[in-house]
């Protein structure tokens, strides 16, 4: 018995000890020469307090350990200190980057993220709205697939931040490629190509209306003969099932609406008998895989890493501050990054000899 009660005794004390050693506010607080209110504040709302006291605070929470009660917050504040991230496709070697950008930011303020990927159905991504709505803060959309009039609606309900989207009157952040895409129009028309097709996305995807818009038009002007080739899906099957139709189109080069169906595209030409650039050139876009192909791919930056994180600071912004932040709007500029899959077409090739 004395044994069993000193174990007792034992136990209550060591579980004493580590409740003690947990961290609270008022530790912070005594820690940062401040009060408990305002060690809440950094938590709650950073967004009322200087700058300088808030990375204070935080640097000294993270120092011993503590983590705010998110339970608790909701309850005091309203909100739960989630934000969620919905893609069309997790397996899109562009979200990958865009989604640690946003995961590592998030971390550093203190959020948690959920993840949703829509497999290209914008039923689903209705449906992964709604369900995230009841959890999150707030919640940013990358390259949606649902309607103006749905993003809409949503948005009149719940703080939403775009990714690729332009739609007025909401935060958003786009990757304009009409410039790079140009370019690279341009340098095909320079060496030799009067034959290019375009292996079009999504026609619900905003940035390939403006890559098709882009390219049609620089085409148009100079004279080239331009063919738009609609990918079954925007995926590597979908890219080789796209450059058998390009073949048959007889075009030398061909600009893929992103790096991973012309990922596809090359692997179908190279079992053709298709030598890449030196029969058909070919470009990509995103700069998602040109570490991963040989010869390196021709593609537009994707500065995915980038977008992810003006998209969150927008989505804070709309969470702390309201209506009056809506129409807050980034544009990155993208370009065109030449590598080994584009070069001159044989009959140019062939006058030089």
């Amino acid at each position: 018995m004395p044994i069993t009660g000193g174990r007792t005794i034992a136990g209550k004390k060591e579980q004493k000890s580590k409740e003690r050693a947990k961290p609270t506010l008022e530790e912070i607080a005594h820690r940062a020469n401040t009060s408990r209110s305002t060690v809440s504040r950094a938590f709650s709302r950073p967004d009322l307090l200087n700058p300088k006291t808030v990375e204070q605070i935080l640097s000294i929470a993270e120092e011993l350990g503590y983590r705010p009660n998110n339970m608790a917050r909701a309850l005091s504040t309203g909100r739960t200190g989630n934000i969620g991230l919905l893609v069309p496709d997790i397996a899109n070697p562009f979200f990958p980057p865009l989604i640690k950008a946003i995961q590592q930011n998030a971390d550093a303020y203190d959020l948690c993220l959920f993840l949703g990927s829509s497999g290209e159905s914008a039923m689903r991504e209705n449906t992964l709205l709604q369900r995230l709505a009841s959890q999150t803060d707030g919640i940013i959309l990358a390259s949606t697939r649902l309607s103006e009039a749905q993003v809409r609606a949503h948005a009149e309900r719940h703080p939403i931040t775009l990714i690729n989207r332009d739609i007025a009157g909401l935060p958003r952040v786009l990757i304009d490629t009409q410039a790079a895409v140009r370019d690279a129009i341009g340098f095909l028309i320079e060496n030799g190509h009067r034959d290019i097709a375009y292996l079009s996305g999504p026609k619900e995807s905003w940035s390939n209306q403006q890559r098709l818009e882009a390219a049609t038009e620089a085409c148009k002007s100079a004279g080239i003969r331009f063919e738009v080739i609609q990918l079954s899906e925007p995926s590597f099957e979908g890219g080789e099932k796209a450059a058998e139709e390009s073949v048959a189109a007889g075009v030398t080069a061909i600009l893929a609406f992103d790096d991973l169906t012309a990922q596809g595209a090359h692997a179908r030409l190279s079992a053709l008998g298709i030598v890449v650039p030196r029969d058909m050139s070919l470009i990509g876009c995103d700069d998602a895989l040109p570490a991963m192909t040989h010869p390196a791919l021709s593609t537009l930056s994707g500065l995915s890493q980038e977008a992810g994180r003006h998209a969150l600071k927008l989505l804070q912004d709309a969470i702390l501050h309201g209506k009056s932040l809506q129409d807050m709007k980034v544009v990155l500029g993208a370009r065109f990054i030449c590598r080994e899959t584009s070069g001159p077409a044989q009959s140019k090739r062939q006058s030089k000899h």
